[in-house]
């Protein structure tokens, strides 16, 4: 009782600290700087990587976008292509008169030039950025652009799309964070057993998402997708632990006549069951760290130090704050909501048979459903935003007037022969489904020799090292046709230049799919497997582990498989993210239970008894936390305009819902089923069915 009674004496010194602590976390907060491009998590040893790098360390081009002028005369387009160029971190802007002079009537060009970027009354230039797809830079001249050319003109690629995502999370975020907050707040009064209680813990757990948050500076970055879902999720995880101290001060008040003793009584016994609880958890998000796309490092890492401050601001900051409201608090608190559950848990371990039998007959179609989940994610990020933004557009725009659904970059080296370049560039608009591949061959032709050109003209498509060329292609990124067409583009490529690369968003998005599938497998595997080991430390057994990991990779089976049998298509990343999340965050409820029936066999009760008592003790604290998830992530996937973390929030919200039925309902009866070998492989479990000391509860046949 050390640490609680230490915590007591300091109560009002550790606030004072928390305070004066949250000052520098909150501008932590907001200088951290958020990534919305999420190729940017692929390894870096990636061809396209490597070459996206190249591109910008020798040609000095970074990001690139086509812009479509509608209804725009030729010497207003040159002179807005003039303005742009004229904007910061633009590079270059390719258009007719960057090869020809306005006084040749551009219908005068080869029918295949002219019909490639201009369509009855629209016209097309493509501009090149010193800048990244997502760099700073690169968004500043993209916003400064859209301000030029206004209405006329339509903005397409991923830096539009980065813009407008940014933008929209900016937006939307507070009323994410106050939806999670105000459902949050509301679970707890109809489950608690005060009014003011949840207020209290909401101002601790939010002391400790800032101081979470804040921290992130020192990562320089973080993507969307955590601050996005890291304050959720936090406050989701973490409210268990206030639940516990909560509880177990009431309890001590009835024991202790000063209420000082009693909280630090209750701070020695929260703080053994709290850790006990966050490893499960921490060790759920730090499986996620082993992706080799390392957004499942971003979102680990965070959430992980979310759940170990959370542990921590429930062992100091909270019991300070009660300690300091405890009058107002005791004067508030009222009957529980929740019924006595003996009567429940007599039922269900009466008509366990029944149990098991849905058990079986669960396990067949919702792994089914689970990996046909899999097979139907989608990649191409476009889809989980709104199509009425303003890069959606310019997109629809771009593929209806041009037939252009995504653009691939291919850098040769510069040395490479003009005529082997004309033979690659042929073989490579035989590819189906590319309209056309634009080089310096294709601009200025055979007949003029590269020496003969200024070096505007050059300098566009050519590096002393490499030479860039653009491949249009009609299939749309992260597509199987594009993926198809990309390697054989590369097979072309790899023929004529054995060094040359291929880049751009369809071939990043060709090996984000091919990194994925591999990190779902180990990410799957990382996280059973360190659970498993968590669950045998702690229930000391070697076959608890598989029973309690079982029902929740039901329940995870159960979640998945649903979006399959509803027709629906989730975000690549929603699976890898929740098949751990869920087990790591849900797999306490089971924990809860087993550790209870294990103490009433130990203590010489009956299988029955025992599994009764641990029910009936159990739901509180289960249909608590797993209301208090869900109400902290179903708002936020209601309201969500952005696919990815609608849907996310939406799995983790019926996840938690499935998990609490499965360990209610199917965990009790595999206790039962299974209690002969559950006692002959637990360290402490009685090995015989001697006369129980409760009453006999009828024997299994």
């Amino acid at each position: 009782m050390k640490f609680g009674n230490a915590v007591v004496k300091f109560r009002v010194p550790i606030l004072i600290i928390t305070l004066i602590l949250l000052i520098p976390s909150v501008f932590g907060m907001l200088g951290t700087r958020i990534n919305y491009d999420m190729l940017t998590y692929l390894p870096s040893d990636m061809d396209t990587m490597q070459g996206q790098a190249l591109l910008k360390e020798d040609f000095g081009k970074g990001a690139f976008t086509f812009i479509v002028a509608e209804n725009m005369p030729e010497k207003d387009v040159a002179k807005l292509k003039k303005n742009i160029e004229g904007v910061e971190h633009v590079d270059s802007v390719l258009w007719y008169d960057t090869v020809a002079d306005l006084s040749i009537p551009m219908e005068l060009l080869p029918a295949k030039i002219y019909d490639k970027f201009n369509s009855e009354n629209c016209t097309m230039m493509a501009v090149f950025f010193d800048s990244g797809m997502s760099e700073d830079g690169t968004l500043d001249a993209i916003r400064e652009i859209r301000s030029i050319t206004g209405k006329q003109c339509f903005i397409s690629g991923m830096s539009a799309m980065v813009i407008d995502l940014k933008d929209l999370c900016e937006e939307q975020e507070p009323i994410y964070v106050t939806l999670a907050v105000i459902l949050a707040a509301a679970a707890m009064e109809i489950f608690l057993d005060g009014w003011l209680v949840p207020f209290v813990f909401l101002a601790s757990i939010g002391g400790m998402i800032i101081l979470n948050l804040g921290s992130n500076y020192f990562f320089g970055e973080i993507s969307f997708i955590t601050k996005c879902l890291a304050a959720i999720l936090q406050l989701a995880v973490t409210m268990d632990y206030s639940i516990f101290l909560w509880h177990s001060y009431n309890e001590q008040l009835n024991k202790f006549e000063d209420k000082h003793d009693a909280m630090a009584k209750a701070i020695s016994e929260t703080l053994t069951s709290v850790v006990g609880s966050s490893v499960t958890t921490v060790a759920g998000f730090v499986a996620l760290c082993f992706m080799s796309f390392t957004l499942g490092k971003d979102l680990g890492i965070v959430m992980a130090k979310g759940v170990v401050l959370g542990v921590i601001g429930c062992v100091t900051v909270l019991p300070s704050l009660i300690l300091v409201f405890d009058k107002p608090l005791q004067a508030t608190k009222h009957k529980a909501l929740l019924p006595d559950m003996r009567g429940f848990a007599k039922f269900t371990a009466k008509i366990f048979p029944a149990f098991l039998a849905l058990f079986l007959a669960l396990v067949p179609p919702s792994y089914y459903g689970y990996k046909k989940t899999q097979d139907e994610v989608y990649y191409n990020l476009a889809e989980s935003l709104p199509q009425d933004l303003d890069y959606a557009v310019a997109n629809r725009k771009l593929s209806d007037t041009f037939h252009m659904a995504s653009t691939h970059m291919i850098m040769v080296d510069a040395k490479l022969p003009a005529q082997t370049k004309r033979q690659m560039l042929a073989d490579m608009e035989q590819v189906d489904g590319i309209q056309y591949v634009l080089g310096m061959e294709t601009l200025v032709g055979s007949r003029i020799p590269e020496e003969f050109l200024p070096e505007k003209v050059t300098g566009l498509l050519k590096s002393e090292n490499w030479e860039l060329m653009l491949a249009s292609s009609k299939y749309e990124v992260a597509s199987n046709e594009v993926n198809a067409q990309v390697e054989e583009l590369n097979t072309i490529l790899k023929n004529y230049d054995p060094n040359g690369m291929l880049i751009g968003e369809a071939p990043c998005m060709k090996d984000l799919i091919e990194t994925t599938n591999h990190d779902f497998k180990v990410v799957n595997i990382i996280s059973i497997f360190l659970i498993f080991l968590i669950i045998a430390v702690v229930e000391k057994s070697i076959s608890l582990p598989f029973i309690l990991i079982s029902v929740i990779e039901l329940a995870i089976f159960i979640n998945l498989g649903i979006p399959h049998y509803l027709g629906e298509s989730l975000p690549f990343i929603a699976p890898i993210c929740i098949s751990t999340i869920q087990l790591g965050a849900t797999v306490d409820y089971a924990i809860l239970m087993t550790t209870r029936y294990k103490a009433e066999r130990i203590g010489g009760i009956g299988r029955h008894h025992a599994v009764r008592t641990a029910l009936a003790t159990s739901i509180p604290s289960i249909i608590v936390s797993g209301f208090g998830l869900f109400a902290a992530t179903f708002g936020v996937a209601v309201y969500s305009d952005i696919d990815m973390i609608q849907s996310l929030c939406m799995l983790l919200a019926r996840g938690a819902i499935v998990s609490m039925c499965c360990v209610i309902l199917i965990l009790p009866a595999l206790l039962l089923l299974c209690d002969p070998l559950i006692c002959r492989t637990t360290i402490g479990m009685p090995h015989t069915t001697a006369k129980p000391s409760a009453p006999k509860e009828g024997i299994l046949t």
